[in-house]
């Protein structure tokens, strides 16, 4: 870890809900990650937290049908001092489920809206799409219902090592003007790449930091 940059030093899981009154106490500044069933969701947090079974991969869509805390510990030093600050990662079930019935769907989609609609707590909702696809419908819906609710967006790209870099660009730029989104708002990631993960967490804290973040000891 580089002087002066944050790093995630700790995390582990949490519990698993589907209600409001489970989620977990404290009360800590939330970060949700979403998107299509299969987008690559579980490998990037795997690579976020650098813990490779904390949230289980599945090459079978759906595989998270629980909204899932995680406890991340994030430190950095600076001028000699180490700061730490505490927040929850909430890995959220994925929509467009390929391999289950209609009944599960909304009863998914149900509690994911209901979480992000009412959870006074979400700092930032980090939205994947894969970026080897063209944007889908599903996609730009959830993205613009989000921002309707007034909520945080950061869309991530994800599988760029999945592609060339010159395909990748061209991708990153199609999706911006599509989105209408800022650049500081959408970022490629790729999991092999450490200086991805910086990135991700740099932008995270940066949003964390703009309010009140426990800081532990």
């Amino acid at each position: 870890m580089s002087k002066g940059q944050w790093d995630i030093v700790k995390a582990e899981f949490v519990t698993s809900t589907v209600r409001q009154d489970q989620h977990p106490h404290p009360v800590l500044p939330e970060i949700a990650f979403m998107g299509r069933s299969n987008v690559g969701k579980s490998s990037l947090i795997n690579s976020l937290c650098r813990r490779n079974s904390l949230a289980r991969v599945s090459g079978s869509p759906g595989k998270t049908q629980t909204i899932n805390f995680y406890h991340l510990t994030a430190k950095k030093t600076e001028d000699k001092e180490e700061l730490r600050a505490g927040f929850y990662l909430v890995d959220l079930p994925g929509y467009g489920f390929a391999r289950t019935n209609k009944e599960n769907r909304q009863q998914w989609s149900g509690f994911i809206r209901k979480y992000l609609e009412d959870s006074p707590n979400i700092a930032l909702v980090c939205q994947l799409m894969d970026i080897r696809h063209d944007l889908m419908a599903s996609d730009l819906d959830a993205y613009k219902w989000m921002l309707s609710c007034g909520l945080d967006v950061m869309v991530i790209l994800t599988k760029m090592d999945k592609i060339s870099k010159n395909t990748a660009a061209s991708q990153l730029k199609t999706f911006r003007e599509k989105l209408a989104i800022a650049p500081e708002r959408i970022m490629s990631y790729s999991v092999p790449q450490p200086s991805m993960r910086s990135d991700l967490i740099g932008r995270i804290m940066e949003k964390l930091l703009e309010g009140a973040v426990e800081e532990e000891a």
